[in-house]
C-alpha cells in the first residue's frame, strides 16, 4: 500500500488535509467521500513549505487560475452553491494577492453581477475566452461542467507551455555557459600568458598571434561592444513592440528552420484548442474566431483570423478560409472540413489541438536535438582553439629554452 495526501473540503466548508494508505487514488477518494468530505486533490505528498506540486504547473498567476479552476469545478460538481464554492476556493488559496481577487469576485456576485461579469473585471486573470465561457454556461445552466471544461483546457496549456520552457532551459544555458567561459578567457586569462610570449624571443604562432590579437580587441573594445549590444537590443525590443515591427517580427520567427515550424504548431495548438472549447460551450462561431484570435501570440497567424472570420460571414464555412489563409497546417482544414460535414466542428477542433500538441513537442525534441550538439560543438572548437593556440606558443618557449 501507498500512503497518499488529501487536501478536501467538509460539508461545513473547513478545508482538510492529512494522508491515508491505500492502493491506489480511487480508493483514497471513495473513503473521503464515505467519510463526508469532498476530495480535491489525491496524491503524492506536498514538498517544501507545505505547496502541492502538479507535474508540469506554471508559477504565478496562471498556477493560480489553474488551482482556482480544478477546485470550483469539483466543489460545484459536488453540488456546492456557487457562492460558498468560491468563498472556500477563496480560503484555500496560498497566496494573499489572489486571494483578495477571489473576495473582489465573491463580493460583486453577491452584489447581483453574473460570475461572468464578476471576472471580466479581473481582465489579468482571466482572459476573454475564461469569461465568454463562463458566461455561456450560466445561459445554458451547466456552470459545473464548463469549469470542468476549463480545468482541462488550463491544464492543457500548462502543460504545453511548461513542456516548451523545460525544453528551452538546457540550450539556453549551454549558450550563456559557452560565451561566458571564451569571454572569460579572452579577458582574463590569455592576457597573461600575454606577457610571458612578450619578453621571449620565440616566434609566435600564426594561431596563437590571431587568439592574442582578439584577446586585445575584446579588452580594448569590449566595454563599447557590449553597451552597443545593450543599446541595439533595447530598440530592437521597442522596435518590435510596434504594431509593424511586431508583425515583421511574428513572420520572421515563423520562417526560422525547424523552430518556426514548432512555433507554427503551437499557435495552432492554441488555436484549435480554444475554437473546439468554445464551440462545445455554445459560443457562436465568428465571435469563437475573435475571442481565439486575442489568445494568440503571433500576429501574422492571428491576423488571418480576421480573413477567416469574412469568409465564414461570406459562407464560405471555416475550412476553405482556412486553407486560403496559409498560416495554418493543412491538417487542420482537412480535419476542420470534416467536422463541418460530421457536424462535430468541435469534436474535431479538440482532435487538432491534440494532434498539434503532440507534434509541437516533437518538433521542440527535434529542435534541442540540433541545437544542443551544434552549441556543443561551437563552443568546443572555439575553446579548445583558444587552449591549442596557447599550447603551440609554450611549446615554442620551451624548444628555445633548450
Amino acid at each position: 500500500m501507498t500512503t497518499y495526501h488529501f487536501r478536501a473540503v467538509s460539508s461545513d466548508g473547513k478545508a482538510r488535509t492529512g494522508t491515508l494508505p491505500a492502493e491506489d487514488e480511487k480508493r483514497v477518494a471513495q473513503e473521503l467521500r464515505r467519510q463526508g468530505l469532498i476530495p480535491l486533490y489525491v496524491g503524492p505528498a506536498p514538498q517544501g513549505r507545505g505547496e502541492i506540486k502538479l507535474p508540469k504547473l506554471q508559477f504565478g498567476r496562471k498556477r493560480d487560475v489553474l488551482f482556482f479552476t480544478s477546485e470550483l469545478s469539483t466543489l460545484l460538481n459536488a453540488g456546492v452553491p456557487l457562492d460558498r464554492a468560491i468563498f472556500i476556493t477563496s480560503e484555500l488559496s496560498e497566496h494573499a494577492e489572489f486571494r483578495g481577487v477571489i473576495n473582489d469576485i465573491l463580493r460583486l456576485v453577491k452584489g447581483g453581477k453574473s460570475l461572468a461579469d464578476a471576472l471580466a473585471t479581473k481582465p489579468d486573470y482571466f482572459p476573454a475566452i475564461y469569461t465568454n465561457m463562463v458566461r455561456a454556461g450560466e445561459a445554458s445552466g451547466s456552470l459545473s461542467a464548463i469549469f470542468e471544461r476549463l480545468a482541462d483546457y488550463e491544464k492543457n496549456r500548462d502543460e504545453l507551455r511548461g513542456y516548451i520552457i523545460s525544453s528551452m532551459v538546457y540550450p539556453t544555458l549551454l549558450t550563456v555557459v559557452g560565451f561566458a567561459s571564451i569571454t572569460t578567457l579572452l579577458y582574463y586569462v590569455v592576457p597573461k600568458f600575454a606577457g610571458a610570449f612578450a619578453t621571449s624571443n620565440a616566434h609566435i604562432p600564426a594561431m596563437t598571434q590571431a587568439m592574442l590579437d582578439l584577446s586585445n580587441f575584446v579588452r580594448t573594445f569590449g566595454p563599447w561592444i557590449l553597451s552597443g549590444a545593450v543599446v541595439a537590443f533595447a530598440a530592437f525590443r521597442y522596435y518590435i513592440s510596434t504594431s509593424d515591427g511586431r508583425y515583421w517580427w511574428d513572420s520572421f520567427r515563423l520562417k526560422l528552420p525547424v523552430l518556426g515550424d514548432a512555433m507554427r504548431k503551437e499557435q495552432t495548438a492554441q488555436f484549435t484548442r480554444a475554437m473546439g472549447t468554445l464551440i462545445a460551450n455554445g459560443v457562436p462561431l465568428v465571435q469563437s474566431l475573435s475571442i481565439s484570435r486575442g489568445i494568440m501570440t503571433n500576429r501574422k497567424m492571428s491576423d488571418a483570423l480576421e480573413l477567416i472570420a469574412q469568409g465564414i460571414k461570406r459562407g464560405e464555412g471555416i475550412s476553405q478560409p482556412l486553407i486560403a489563409s496559409g498560416q495554418f497546417p493543412p491538417l487542420t482544414a482537412h480535419l476542420i472540413s470534416i467536422g463541418e460535414e460530421t457536424g462535430r466542428l468541435d469534436t474535431m477542433f479538440l482532435r487538432a489541438a491534440d494532434i498539434f500538441d503532440a507534434d509541437t513537442r516533437v518538433a521542440i525534441k527535434r529542435f534541442t536535438s540540433l541545437f544542443e550538439p551544434l552549441i556543443i560543438l561551437i563552443m568546443g572548437v572555439a575553446v579548445g582553439s583558444l587552449i591549442l593556440s596557447m599550447l603551440l606558443a609554450i611549446t615554442g618557449i620551451n624548444e628555445m629554452a633548450m
